[in-house]
């Protein structure tokens, strides 16, 4: 859901960039308040997929991956329906080890 949320900000604040500089001379548009929305949300999402990569305990890549979900326009949203493709087929194991851990 966050990278979803993310993403939204992220083309509403790419849409501001293009407007500013591209049509308003560097003046703000929409407001200065998208870039700070998405900063910390941007944040919350980084928080997420850093719990999310330590948890099911993938790759250096995958985390890198997803963390550029936030920061590239629309990978967000391609990001979202791997890592939930990742989740699925690595939830068995990563249950199996939490099981065994608590025995």
């Amino acid at each position: 859901m966050m990278a979803f949320v993310t993403g939204g900000m992220l083309l509403l604040l790419t849409l501001e960039m293009v407007l500013k500089y591209g049509f308003n001379g560097g003046e703000p548009v929409l407001g200065t308040w998208i870039a700070i929305v998405h900063g910390w949300i941007y944040v919350v999402y980084a928080v997420t997929v850093f719990n999310l990569w330590s948890t099911m305990r993938w790759s250096f890549g995958r985390v890198v991956l997803l963390v550029a979900g936030g920061v590239v326009p629309v990978l967000s949203f391609v990001m979202e329906r791997r890592a939930q493709r990742w989740f699925d087929a690595d939830l068995p194991a990563v249950l199996q080890r939490l099981a065994a851990r608590t025995r």
